[in-house]
């Protein structure tokens, strides 16, 4: 028995038996095969010049199957080499991102901005806009601590001298110096925080 005419399919229900080759593909045309009858040559090729042509493709191609396995044989070379040096690929990733950021910094549109935003804290209005709001911060932080402590000091004087029921009941606080006290307080809070034009 021929071992080319047997069934090597494992799979197969015929696995082992002696196929019919009467059908084989060898008769079949290979598309795009040049000289064949369903791809007829190119008007003004020659068939001598479609087999020189086939020839110098076959040797391209190998060339550029030499030079993948080459490029490869010195990729691994080269990672071998990092290995050795101790470099790993997070290192590399960090050298990469140090000199993108690098190049950021110094090119003209990182330039560009940062001379605007020096220009604009340099500016005056930029300065009274600070000025401003520094100053509307420390009288609202002094504000709300006077407010505290006289709270504070409102419901320590209202527990000693109120019983619960007496100082929860809105007619009694409102009525209250505590709460009077606080009104002043937020009223004047009100008018040292509000610029005056």
């Amino acid at each position: 028995m021929d071992p080319a005419s047997q069934d090597i399919n494992l799979n197969s229900p015929n696995k082992g038996l002696v196929v019919d080759q009467s059908d084989s593909l060898s008769d079949v045309p290979v598309e795009g095969a040049v000289g064949n009858s369903a791809n007829p040559l190119p008007p003004g090729l020659t068939e001598e010049e479609a087999e020189e042509l086939r020839t110098e493709l076959t040797k391209v191609e190998e060339e550029i199957n030499t030079l993948r396995q080459v490029l490869s044989a010195k990729e691994r070379h080269a990672t071998d080499l990092k290995r050795k040096l101790g470099l790993s690929p997070l290192n590399e990733l960090r050298q990469n991102l140090t000199k993108s950021w690098q190049d950021v910094q110094t090119s003209n549109a990182y330039l560009s901005a940062s001379a605007t935003l020096d220009d604009i804290t340099h500016s005056e209005a930029y300065k009274k806009t600070q000025e401003t709001l520094s100053q509307a911060g420390q009288k609202t932080s002094a504000a709300l601590t006077t407010v505290g402590t006289a709270i504070t000091r409102r419901l320590g004087d209202m527990s000693s001298n109120y019983s619960i029921r007496h100082s929860i009941s809105m007619p009694a606080m409102r009525n209250s110096a505590t709460f009077k006290s606080f009104e002043d307080k937020m009223g004047n809070l009100k008018i040292d925080v509000t610029p005056q034009v």
